[in-house]
């Protein structure tokens, strides 16, 4: 069989879309008695395969989110028509799909619809993004909670499948840490000790404004060395996190790092003596899997898809609660007996996550859409 993968909207790999892309297609590729076509920019040639004329075909098109919407609606399904593909795997279809996909189609939310419809989006695209999801034949999403949430917007629940994004063990892993008061990841040198929480900063509900305040407040009635490490690209939400911290009389205490590249967040990770997770919009939640897995400590908001990821290894708290916030903080990192459970249970849990169970089940799903199509 064929299948056709569009690597629109996955922000060429520099997202999480773009990081679930580049983490299955591998083992897709591999996969026995199939051949793979992906078509997107030019500039995502090599990002997610090998970027071969066979495998990978550029379509010429301006570099904005408006052009490519508009290509989707009324060029796309001509242009894949033509490809001879049995199914066709939407990686970003919260941002970019067809309107009445004519080939079947498996479109992937990694979002929660419900609260991208409501932003500040036109009325059009909202239109037509809600469209495309009801005409879709299979939706995969990483979560329950995504799922109920589409349910709710009108998607039957029977053409929505549940596949748990995995994480990359031979990245992310325990490690035995150099007891050196920095960690030297280029191009930073981080004074240890540090908690870190990273997530890119495009949304206020992603409660970085909150967590400076928590760890202000933290910082206050402990006087602990801690550090906090903020990781993530900017975003709408960027200015008023840099001012907040401007503003904080910890300020000398916290480290926006902007973007960090993938690979090198394990030793950052590993290197922190706790990870922190205040979303209160995250329908994945794959960072607290990637800490996890790497040794340590965890302690989440409890909305959203943060419970069902992290299962009972979590330590969760209400995310517009800042005193709860700082307590939390403040207990996991002295509860030497909850620290060791934390660590050791999050360490069992996170192997239940790989890319290969996912790019499996995907696979699974696109043939059953070619299928269903005959």
């Amino acid at each position: 069989m064929k299948f056709g993968v569009d690597t629109f909207g996955s922000d060429h790999g520099r997202s999480g879309i773009g990081t679930y892309l580049a983490s299955i297609m591998p083992h897709l590729l591999k996969a026995e008695d199939t051949e793979w076509l992906l078509y997107g920019s030019e500039l995502d040639r090599y990002t997610y395969c090998d970027g071969s004329a066979s495998q990978f075909v550029a379509v010429d098109l301006p570099q904005s989110l408006s052009a490519e919407r508009i290509w989707h609606y009324f060029s796309e399904q001509k242009f894949i028509g033509d490809k001879s593909c049995s199914a066709v795997l939407y990686a970003a279809s919260s941002r970019v799909a067809p309107l009445f996909p004519k080939v079947p189609s498996v479109f992937v939310v990694n979002d929660i619809a419900s609260v991208y419809l409501s932003s500040q989006m036109d009325a059009i695209a909202k239109f037509i993004i809600k469209r495309s999801l009801l005409s879709s034949q299979f939706i995969i999403v990483p979560s329950a909670y995504i799922r109920d949430d589409l349910v709710r917007l009108g998607v039957k629940k029977e053409r929505i499948s549940i596949v748990y994004d995995g994480i990359n063990h031979s990245e992310f892993y325990q490690r035995d840490m150099m007891d050196g008061d920095v960690v030297n990841i280029k191009p930073f040198a981080i004074k240890r000790p540090y908690i870190i929480y990273a997530s890119s900063m495009h949304s206020s509900e992603k409660k970085h404004i909150e967590l400076i305040h928590a760890f202000e407040k933290f910082k206050a009635k402990t006087k602990m060395p801690h550090k906090l490490v903020l990781s993530g690209s900017d975003g709408s939400a960027t200015e008023s996190i840099h001012q907040t911290i401007l503003h904080s009389e910890y300020a000398s205490d916290i480290l926006m790092t902007g973007y960090f590249p993938h690979e090198a967040l394990p030793e950052l990770y590993a290197s922190a003596d706790a990870f922190i997770f205040p979303s209160a919009c995250d329908g994945v939640g794959l960072p607290v899997i990637e800490a996890m897995a790497t040794g340590i400590p965890v302690t989440c908001a409890s909305r959203c898809a943060l419970p069902e990821i992290s299962g009972n290894n979590a330590l969760f708290f209400d995310p517009d609660n800042i005193d709860e916030m700082a307590d939390c903080i403040e207990k996991i990192l002295t509860d030497t007996p909850l620290r060791e459970k934390l660590i050791s249970s999050g360490l069992e849990w996170s192997k239940r996550f790989t890319w290969e169970k996912t790019a499996e089940q995907t696979l699974e799903i696109l043939k059953k859409a070619a299928k269903n199509a005959k």
